[in-house]
Order: C-alpha cells, then structure tokens, then sequence
C-alpha cells in the first residue's frame, strides 16, 4: 500500500473548533440589522460565496474613513472663534482639542474592540449615527461645557475608521491585505490634513458652526453610503463576552513579541512623525523663513500628496514579507530625517523633501506594521489594531510635547537630532527579531532571510506536504510491525493532521 494511499484514507482529520464562530447555516444568517433594518440582499453574507472585496469597495473604505476620521480634527483651527463665540479665554477652550483625543483614546480601549464580539457592519452604522447624532449637538450649544462634553463624545464614538480597518483585513484576500490597508491608511491620513484646510477656510470666512452643519450633511452621507454598500460579516468569537474580550487584549499587548516590538516602534516612529508637524509651524514662522500662517498651511498640501502614493505603497508591502517592508520605510525615515537635520532651518527645498518623503515613508511603516500585527490571529484582528493605534496616541503626545520643548529651548537641528536619535532606536528594536522569527521567540533570526511572500507561502506547502508523507510512511511501517492497530492508525494520522 502505497504511502500517499495510507495517507488518504486514515488522515481524514476530525476537525478541531473553530477558532471563531461563523453564522454559516443558512436559516440563522441575518437578514436584517438590529433586528428590523432589512440589509439588501446582495451585501447579506454567504459562506458559499464570499464577498469580493474588489477596488471600488476598498475605495468606499478609504473614503468613509476620510469623511468619518475628519470629526476629531474640523476643531483645532477653531478654537479662536471659540473663544469669541462663547466668550472664554484660550486656555478654556483649548481643552477641546484635548478632549476629543481623550473621547477617541477611551472609543479605541472600550469600543473598538467590540469588532471581534459583534457584526461589524451593525457596529459602523450604530457609529456613524451616534457620532451624526452627537455632531448636531455641536452645531446647535450656546453653552461651552455642554459643547466639550459633547466633544468628548465624538471621540468616543468615532472609532468608525478602525472597525473599517479590520473588516477590510477579513473582506480582502491575504495577496492584497497590505493594499486593503493602505487604502484605508490613506484614507485616515488624508481625512486628519483635509478637515483642518476645510474648518480653517470655512471659519475665515463665516462662522464656525457652518463647519459643523457641513459636517451633519457629510456624516448623513456616509451613514447611507454605509447602509448600501457595507457588506454584512458574521460576528466573531461569540463563545466569548466583553471582559473576557478585554483582558485578552491587555493579554495581547505583554505576552506577544510581535505585538510588544510593533507597539515600542510605533511609539517612536509617532512621536517623531508628530514632533516634526507641530514644530514645522515655528520653523517656517521664524527666520530665514518667515512665512505666513497661509504659506505655512500649504505644506500640508506636500503631505496630501505623500498620502495619495499609499495604495502603491500596499502593493509593495503585499509583495514582501512585512519585516523587510518595516526595514525600507525605516531606513527611508532615517534618510529623510537625516536631510531635515542638515537642511531644515537652512533651504525650504529641503523641507519640502522632508514632507513629503516622511509621509511616504511613515505610510509605508504603519501599513507593514499593521499587517504583520493582524496576520497573529484573525480572530483578535480589532484588538491587535486597537493595541497598534493607542500606541499610536502615545507616540503623538510624546512628539508633541517633547519636539516643542526641544525645538524651544535648543533650536530646529536639536530637535531634528532628536528625532534622527529616535528613528535609530527604532531600527535596533527592529533588528532584535529577524524577517520569520517564531511567534512566542523574543529575540532572534530563525528561519532564514528570504524576503518574498511568494516565496515563503511556496515552501510552507512543500514543508507541510513533506511532513504529512512522512508522518504516514511511519503509520504504515508500524501497521506492517503489527505495533499498531487500524482504529489508532486513524487516531495518530488524524492527530498528526
């Protein structure tokens, strides 16, 4: 009997449990959202045929989290006419920029997590109109306290972007997560530089509560656009509850050397990324420069156009194994930070590279990072990025507070060496765990260097063919000993499968 033949008839494995409950019988697929909101038919889920997660829905993605991430930023270039319309000092509303990253950071530990719990698509739609429900609030107070409470609010319930971000990883075939992300990456990005321009031109010219009535119409807009177009999924983990859900993700964030080593980069990588936007403003503003607050407004332009270069950017990223795509965009960033330290405060030219070639660079960081992150378990998909974007939040206030005493006390090339300094330290974090590293291995640099996905996934089924012919010759040299019986035969082919 020959091996191949053993292996086909006593390796039937019984199948383990599923790692996460899908909905697949057929009578119990939901049909409609909470129960009464009939979805259309072609967007109900259907184990038999998945849903093709092609360009135009990836682009959906993108564009829903441009327009949805735009509600914690529309705020920050109006706090004077804050101040003037509800008669309070800078100080007092300068809190509202605070608070609202405060609302996102708490949406992200308590909410966002609830994509690996609930249907993902019911979450969006609840999302959108809360936040929409919450934003006419805005629109409408005369009164400051009600407004930053409110504020807060927003923040906490405008996590719309991170369950798009996780529902795309699921939707997209694995060839293409990378540029699934990216897309929405982009989108985050463009969404964070468009909403200031927008607030900013709309408050110079009329008051700031049309920035909010816009931004109703917008969220109304996308809250049917969502309706429409967002395909349903089926929930997740349903064998688990909520505080469970949660202390695996505080689990997630010490017991996993991927997860650690992601988050300690993306800490450092956001502090520099932020430290050099906030300082950027002092920069031009100040001699040899002295640009105006509209010149200096339109270097954010720059960065728009190194957002555009993203969905590229994910192409690259799905072509290569996500460690040496996190290696390019540091040693990138090293580069670009290097030109700001030399050229920054001497040649604009050299800015204008900056800006661009650091938002390139960081887009491709983020995305490699994220993807290498989410591929742990796709069951934790929302957790593990829930951990990534509040590492994150801590990169930004750190950038933020220490680029500005920096830059205060000792000069742009200071504070530019302070961030090359950074950058360094990221690419020696990286360089502890090499390109395939085992998963619970903190330092090393197991398994080679080959750095195309192509190649690796060609191995990995030779390997896994190899070990399945191997393990059933040794069934079959057992039987003929007569150490073993049939029924056992069975159990160990099934075992070893």
């Amino acid at each position: 009997m020959s091996t191949s033949s053993l292996a086909t008839r006593v390796s039937t494995p019984s199948p383990e449990p599923p790692a996460v409950t899908v909905e697949d019988e057929r009578h119990i697929i939901p049909s409609t959202d909470f129960g009464f909101l009939p979805i259309p038919k072609r967007l109900r889920y259907n184990p038999d045929k998945p849903f093709y997660f092609g360009l135009l829905l990836n682009l959906s993605f993108g564009f829903a989290s441009t327009l949805t991430v735009a509600n914690l930023y529309y705020c920050q270039p109006l706090l004077i006419e804050f101040s003037t319309s509800f008669d309070a000092t800078y100080d007092q509303v300068s809190v509202i920029a605070t608070l609202i990253q405060a609302g996102y950071v708490t949406g992200l530990m308590l909410i966002s997590p609830l994509g690996d719990l609930v249907r993902r698509r019911q979450l969006v739609l609840l999302m959108i109109l809360a936040s929409t429900a919450l934003t006419v609030g805005l629109a409408i107070t005369p009164n400051l306290r009600a407004f930053e409470a409110i504020c807060f609010l927003i923040g906490v319930f405008n996590v719309t972007p991170q369950i798009l971000m996780t529902l795309a990883s699921d939707l997209a075939t694995p060839e293409r997560r990378a540029s699934a992300l990216s897309m929405v990456v982009s989108g985050l990005m463009f969404g964070v530089l468009i909403a200031r321009v927008l607030a900013g031109v709309i408050g110079n010219f009329n008051t700031w509560r049309i920035v909010y009535y816009m931004a109703i119409g917008v969220q109304c807009f996308v809250l049917v656009g969502a309706y429409f177009i967002l395909p349903d999924y089926p929930a997740k983990n349903s064998n688990l509850t909520y505080f469970k859900i949660m202390f695996s993700m505080a689990k997630y964030a010490v017991t996993e050397p991927l997860v650690v080593q992601s988050a300690l980069v993306n800490i450092a990588s956001s502090a520099c990324y932020t430290a050099f936007w906030v300082t950027l403003t002092f920069l031009l503003g100040d001699a040899p420069y002295n640009y105006s607050t509209l010149d200096i407004g339109l270097f954010g332009l720059v960065g728009m156009l190194g957002v555009l270069v993203g969905p590229f950017i994910g192409r690259i990223v799905d072509r290569l194994v996500p460690w040496y795509a996190t290696l390019v965009a540091m040693i990138m960033l090293l580069a670009f930070q290097a030109v700001q330290a030399a050229a920054g405060g001497i040649n604009v030219g050299a800015v204008i590279v900056v800006c661009f070639g650091l938002d390139v660079a960081r887009q491709m960081q983020q995305v490699s990072l994220t993807t290498a992150v989410l591929s742990i378990s796709t069951a934790a998909a929302s957790r593990l990025n829930a951990i990534l974007i509040l590492s994150l939040f801590i990169g930004q206030v750190m950038g933020s507070s220490v680029g500005t005493d920096v830059f205060v006390q000792h000069g742009w090339r200071a504070c530019a060496l302070v961030m090359l300094g950074l950058y360094g330290f990221q690419l020696v974090l990286h360089l502890l765990r090499g390109p395939h590293c085992p998963r619970f291995h903190w330092f090393g640099w197991a398994g080679g260097f080959e750095a195309r996905k192509s190649v690796m996934k060609l191995r990995e089924s030779e390997d896994g063919g190899e070990t399945q012919v191997n393990s059933a010759a040794q069934i079959e040299k057992k039987m003929e000993e007569g150490s073993i019986d049939q029924t056992t035969a069975s159990r160990d082919a099934s075992n070893d499968a």
